[in-house]
């Protein structure tokens, strides 16, 4: 038992003085937790959370690829893919986006990420299922219902986009993008 109390205090610690801002001490915390019990992903998030503030994109690029191999979670994934998106490897970010939101339709980095990827490799109808996740599990979330109208024009369903934005000024009849994206549709459909 006492190689899981040990895992769980070096954890701590790392977590402690990485949020202090103390990067060697944070690390020497973190090196400690992954040796002492077993394989967890935790420690990787640290390590790589600490290369990334220290700038070195390939050895967190590394962290964060262990972790998502003892356990994938959408931090691990986003975490590859923000930085296969700063190489300009799209692809790879694009896929890694995307397995990101089916651990957690509702990661806004992964999200966010997926729609910029997807407008620049014009794949937008590939990002309207993850949009569409979200808002099941929040259909409230104004911000995202927009960002699917948009990508519905852009795939070319403007019809589904006019019901969205309908939905989201039935809630909340001020929100000034809707009320311009709608006005921009009827426009064009004149």
């Amino acid at each position: 038992m006492s190689g899981h109390l040990d895992y769980e205090i070096n954890k701590e610690l790392g977590e402690c003085y990485l949020f202090m801002g103390d990067l060697d001490k944070a690390e020497e915390y973190y090196r400690k937790a992954m040796n002492s019990n077993g394989i967890h992903p935790d420690p990787y998030m640290g390590l790589a959370t600490i290369a990334v503030h220290r700038g070195d994109l390939d050895a967190a690029f590394g962290f964060y690829r262990k972790a998502a191999n003892v356990e994938a979670t959408d931090k691990s994934l986003s975490g590859m893919a923000l930085i296969e998106m700063e190489r300009g490897e799209h692809e790879a970010a694009f896929g890694h986006f995307a397995q990101a939101l089916d651990h957690n339709p509702e990661n806004m980095v992964a999200l966010y990420s997926l729609i910029r990827l997807g407008h620049a490799m014009d794949r937008v109808d590939e990002v309207v299922p993850h949009l569409e996740d979200c808002l099941a599990v929040d259909p409230l979330k104004h911000d995202i219902r927009y960002s699917l109208a948009g990508c519905l024009i852009t795939a070319g369903r403007p019809e589904e986009a006019r019901e969205h934005l309908e939905r989201i000024l039935q809630q909340e009849p001020s929100y000034a993008r809707a009320v311009e994206l709608k006005e921009h549709l009827e426009a064009q459909a004149a």
